[in-house]
């Protein structure tokens, strides 16, 4: 019950910032009603079908929902009899989750009220909760426990900081994390810090990141080669692609661009920010360099075959950078020069993108050493060193080449996180009628 008041006063704190942003940027006016209310037993109906066991997969947003199209796939094959309902919190992890997957299994998580959850959990009938990466909500995962439903985290990663926060508040949070039934773990850190937040030992493996399966394998794709004619992209060009900026990163970019654009006509930018609401803003920014947007969100054919280098390319549109990545040559992964704690640098890894990132990478940050232990990736400190290495690209294309060509071997050595993954899950009936009883 504290919990709920807990989280009613939260909101009513928030409530005015909640509101600006609903009229201002149209956020969280979608699906109010599953939110605090759950899910309707009428929808929960039409996610079931005719299956006769459910598992609910939850990815919060965007990069949770890329990792899920590959183990659903693989899932559904090996179990065509149990439905998944899958649910983002945010409307464009939503957006997209619908593309993937179709909008008749796709909700909105509900907010953790304890009847908001139960409602969904009761509804959907479900016999097992998945949460992509971790999604500590205390009433979600104690009403899943109480309703017979076991709690899997996949892809499970905890970075220091936060198993340190955790650990402050353990008399709270402990009995939470003891309640997960099976945590697959990136890595043997993550395995230890979960263990140290109170899960059982017993309950926790290292399956693997699912991010270096889910990294692209080829630029000979259809997506790639449908984006690269768009934008107009030659042979001779080298593409920059700065990908999931945030404020201030933008800028940066465009300051080096603007520097090293006359001595190399060949470089080309393109821009991809995390945000929607900061579309209009960048487009702004742009400009303000004396420097022409080209936005994807018009996607006019009118630019192909004149991309010129007093022009940028500004990604306006969302779940597209994954592709993006493989039109580039020059890779930076953005939210690593601020305080986000950088994105995934698997993806241009996969490509064989010359990568580079800021020196925030604490949410991969695992990932990141292996990249960077294996010369397969470069952490710069500021502007300054980014120059330099999007200029030493640009003149000395052999080590462009050979960190790109390591940053794909990396990726390829750890494959194999989905069949682990696909094994931690597969739903036992047996446990099921054990939990029950």
């Amino acid at each position: 019950m504290w919990l709920n008041l807990a989280y009613a006063a939260a909101l009513t704190a928030v409530s005015p910032l909640v509101l600006h942003r609903m009229i201002r940027h149209g956020r969280y006016r979608r699906g109010v009603g599953q939110k605090l209310l759950g899910l309707s037993s009428e929808r929960a109906a039409e996610i079931r079908g005719d299956a006769e066991r459910t598992i609910w997969l939850h990815a919060v947003s965007v990069g949770e929902v890329n990792l899920l199209p590959e183990l659903v796939r693989r899932f559904e094959k090996q179990h065509p009899e149990i439905a998944l309902a899958i649910s983002s919190s945010t409307d464009t992890g939503y957006d997209l989750a619908c593309k993937h997957f179709g909008d008749d299994r796709v909700f909105f998580c509900p907010l953790d009220f304890t009847w908001a959850v139960r409602r969904t959990l009761k509804n959907l009938r479900c016999e097992q909760l998945v949460l992509a990466e971790l999604e500590l909500w205390p009433n979600l995962i104690r009403c899943a426990q109480e309703a017979n439903c076991s709690v899997h985290v996949i892809n499970g990663r905890l970075s220091e900081t936060s198993a340190g926060r955790y650990q402050q508040f353990a008399k709270i949070l402990r009995p939470t994390f003891a309640r997960l039934d099976a945590v697959g773990c990136q890595d043997t850190s993550a395995a230890e810090r979960f263990m140290a937040c109170g899960v059982s030992p017993a309950n926790v493996t290292v399956t693997g990141s699912l991010k270096f399966d889910n990294a692209p394998r080829t630029r000979d794709t259809t997506e790639v080669n449908a984006r690269i004619n768009w934008s107009g992209i030659d042979p001779w060009h080298r593409a920059w692609c700065f990908g999931s900026t945030q404020t201030g990163e933008e800028a940066m970019a465009l300051r080096v661009y603007d520097r090293l654009r006359s001595q190399h006509p060949e470089l080309r930018l393109i821009l991809v920010p995390r945000h929607v609401e900061r579309f209009e803003e960048v487009a702004e920014l742009i400009q303000s360099h004396g420097l022409s947007p080209i936005r994807r969100s018009r996607n006019d054919s009118q630019y192909a075959d004149q991309w010129d280098s007093d022009e940028v390319i500004l990604i306006d549109t969302i779940g597209e950078l994954r592709h993006w990545w493989g039109v580039g040559q020059i890779a930076t992964v953005g939210g690593s020069f601020g305080d986000r704690g950088g994105q995934n640098m698997l993806e241009p890894a996969g490509y064989g993108c010359a990568v580079s990132f800021g020196p925030n990478t604490k949410n991969f940050d695992t990932i990141a050493k292996q990249l960077i232990a294996a010369e397969a990736a470069i952490r710069v400190a500021d502007e300054a060193e980014l120059e330099q290495f999007v200029s030493r690209c640009l003149t000395d294309i052999p080590a462009a080449d050979s960190l790109g060509q390591a940053a794909r071997e990396l990726v390829n050595q750890h494959r194999g996180a989905y069949q682990k993954t696909l094994e931690m899950l597969v739903p036992s009936k047996n446990a099921r009628l054990q939990r029950a009883a």
